[in-house]
């Protein structure tokens, strides 16, 4: 099973959505953990339009960053340029990747439009998440 971890600022967007997506798109093929630089809660837009594609984070909690954990993964997700740039070290046969992917939780506006970038935002994830499992998938068929 590989090991993944997304980080990003908060733990409370980006990184809660893409562990609950890969929880499930890819389950059995990857165990997948979230954490952040400066954790905080789980935002509940972030539930909301996670449960529109039936996914359920409502019970997943914003973590810091456990280098112990950190130092066990195959690969690590960075999700904003804070994280990337703050994420400690890790040694070199764990794989960064990263997706620098805006924070909807900036978003000012109305409850609707506030909704829709999130939405937009969980929709970037999905398409790289199922991308990365094509690749893993090409890669490991390969090998």
């Amino acid at each position: 099973m590989i090991k993944m971890m997304f980080v990003c600022t908060g733990n409370s967007c980006r990184s809660q959505m893409a562990e609950g997506m890969m929880r499930i798109y890819g389950e059995g093929i990857i165990e997948p953990f979230s954490a952040g630089v400066s954790p905080s809660r789980v935002n509940p837009y972030a539930i909301k339009v996670m449960r529109e594609i039936d996914i359920d984070i409502s019970k997943q909690k914003s973590k810091a960053i456990d280098p112990i954990l950190l130092r066990q993964m195959d690969y690590v997700i960075t999700l904003c340029g804070n994280a990337e740039k703050n994420c400690p070290v890790t040694p070199p046969q764990i794989k960064r990747i990263h997706w620098p992917i805006d924070d909807p939780a900036k978003t000012a506006g109305t409850k609707e439009e506030i909704l829709k970038e999130f939405a937009k935002t969980r929709d970037k994830i999905k398409d790289k998440i199922k991308t990365f499992l094509m690749e893993v998938n090409s890669a490991h068929n390969n090998s």
